[in-house]
C-alpha cells in the first residue's frame, strides 16, 4: 500500500489501526491535528480508509468518516514516513510471556525498527501499558545506540468500546524523561482532555498497572464470594442484594462473571513480576478468576450427566457488547467442556474471527445446557424453556449458578 502522508504531519500513531491507536488517532484528528497511522496490518488500514471501523467502538464510525473527509487522517506502512511527524505515539506495550513475566522484546524490537527515523526534535510517547521502569529503560536503550530522544509515557485508561467518549472526558496522565518531553506531552493531551495530571514516568506506569490490578482483584473477590455461596447451596445474588440495598459502602460491589480480556490479567502479572513475585493478592486473584471456568464445569458435572448432553456457550467475546475475543475465558470453558460434554456449541453476535461460531437459534435449539459467557443484550429475550441455564452474572434474574427452566416458565 502506498503511503498517503501529508506534509507536515502533526502526530504519527504507531500501531494506529488497533484498539488503542485508532480511537486516539480519530480523536486527535477531530481536533484538527494531521494524523498519520503507521501500521503493518494493511487489511485493517484498508477498512479504516474506506470509512469503516475494524472493531466495535461507540461514536467512532461517524467521527471517522468526518476526519477522513477533511483529509486529517492518512495511512502508511513505511517506517521512514515517521520522520516527518512532530510527535510519534507508540501503542506497543509489554506483554507477559508463557512464564507470566513481562517481555521487553516487543517494545525494543519496535524501537529498533523505528530508530533510524526518530529524531531529538520529536516527542516520542509510549502509550500502551508497560512494565514499570520501561520508559527509563528505553531512554538508556536508545542512548546506548547514540541518540537522545525526548520520551514520554502517557498511559491509556479507557474502557474498550468507549474510548471516543472517555479520551475527551477523563483526566490524562502525562510524564516525561525530560522537562521538554513532559511539557510537550501535557500540551499534546491538553488538546483532547479536560485535565492533565503530571507524574514521573515510574509513577505514571504504576498508575496504570495499579488501576488494572485493583479491578482484577475486585472481580476476584466477588467471584470467590460467588463460589463460596454456591458451595453452600445458597443464591449469591440474594446475598449481594442484601449487601447493596440502600447501603452506600457496598453500592459499587460488582457481580460475578468471567473476568478476562487483554489488560487486567496481564497487568496484574506485570505488577507481580515488578514486586519480585511477592504480590500474593495478584496471584490469588488470578487463581480465582482463571478458575471460574473449571468451577462451572465441576458444578455442572456434579448434577448432570455431561457426557450425554450438548452444552451451548453464549458469547465468546471477553465482555458484553464487544467483538473482541482476545483472552476470553469463554474459550477456556470450551476447552474444558470438550473433554466432559457430548458436544460444545458456540455463538456470538459480534465476534467475526471464529469460523466455528454458529447462529444463536441453532445453538439454542440443539443445546441441553446453555452457559451465558458474555451477557450481550441480544440474549435478553432468548427463550429458556426446557433448558438448564448457567448464568453466573444473574443476567436473567434467575439467581443461582444453574437453573432448570421448565416449559411453563418456572424454575426447579
Amino acid at each position: 500500500m502506498a503511503a498517503e502522508k501529508p506534509l507536515p504531519v502533526d502526530i504519527c500513531v504507531v500501531g494506529g489501526a488497533g484498539h488503542v491507536g485508532l480511537p486516539l488517532s480519530i480523536v486527535f484528528a477531530s481536533r484538527n491535528q494531521r494524523v498519520l497511522i503507521y501500521d503493518l496490518n494493511q487489511e485493517a488500514m484498508d477498512v479504516i480508509r474506506s470509512g469503516r471501523m475494524p472493531f466495535m467502538e461507540q461514536g467512532a464510525p461517524e467521527l471517522l468518516k468526518d476526519v477522513l473527509s477533511k483529509g486529517l487522517l492518512t495511512f502508511t506502512n513505511r517506517a521512514e514516513d515517521l520522520a516527518g511527524a512532530k510527535t510519534v505515539v507508540i501503542t506497543i506495550g509489554t506483554p507477559v510471556d508463557e512464564f507470566l513475566t513481562p517481555s521487553l522484546r516487543v517494545i525494543t524490537r519496535c524501537f529498533d525498527d523505528l530508530f533510524p527515523f526518530l529524531s531529538e526534535e520529536q516527542l516520542i510517547v509510549i502509550r500502551s501499558t508497560v512494565y514499570p521502569g520501561v520508559t527509563e529503560y528505553m531512554t538508556k536503550y536508545v542512548e546506548a545506540k547514540g541518540k537522545r530522544l525526548h520520551l514520554a509515557f502517557c498511559p491509556e485508561r479507557i474502557v474498550e468500546g468507549h474510548a471516543i467518549e472517555e479520551l475527551q472526558s477523563l483526566p490524562q496522565i502525562v510524564s516525561g524523561t525530560t522537562a521538554k518531553a513532559e511539557n510537550a506531552s501535557a500540551e499534546l493531551f491538553g488538546l483532547i482532555a479536560p485535565e492533565v495530571v503530571r507524574l514521573s514516568p515510574i509513577e505514571a506506569e504504576l498508575v496504570k498497572v495499579f488501576s488494572n490490578a485493583y479491578r482484577y482483584i475486585q472481580f476476584a473477590v466477588t467471584n470467590q464470594f460467588f463460589m463460596i455461596a454456591t458451595a453452600a447451596n445458597v443464591d449469591y445474588y440474594r446475598i449481594l442484594d442484601g449487601m447493596k440495598r440502600d447501603y452506600p459502602r457496598s453500592k459499587n460491589f460488582p457481580h460475578a462473571g468471567l473476568t478476562a480480556g487483554p489488560c487486567l490479567f496481564k497487568d496484574t502479572m506485570q505488577l507481580a513480576s515488578f514486586y519480585r513475585n511477592q504480590f500474593a493478592l495478584g496471584f490469588d486473584a488470578m487463581l480465582v478468576n482463571e478458575g471460574m471456568p473449571q468451577f462451572i464445569v465441576d458444578k455442572l458435572a456434579a448434577t448432570y450427566s455431561l457426557e450425554s448432553m450438548t452444552v451451548g456457550l453464549l458469547g465468546m467475546a471477553f465482555k458484553a457488547e464487544s467483538d473482541d475475543s482476545r483472552f476470553s475465558l469463554s474459550y477456556k470453558l470450551k476447552k474444558i467442556l470438550a473433554t466432559r460434554a457430548k458436544a460444545v456449541l458456540t455463538t456470538d453476535p459480534y465476534v467475526t474471527s471464529d469460523p466455528a461460531l454458529l447462529p444463536l437459534d441453532e445453538v439454542a435449539r440443539k443445546s441441553d445446557i446453555l452457559v451465558l459467557c458474555a451477557p450481550h443484550n441480544v440474549y435478553r429475550e432468548l427463550s429458556l424453556e426446557n433448558k438448564v441455564i448457567v448464568d453466573i452474572w444473574n443476567f436473567w434474574g434467575k439467581g443461582s449458578l444453574f437453573t432448570q427452566i421448565r416449559a411453563a416458565g418456572g424454575s426447579a
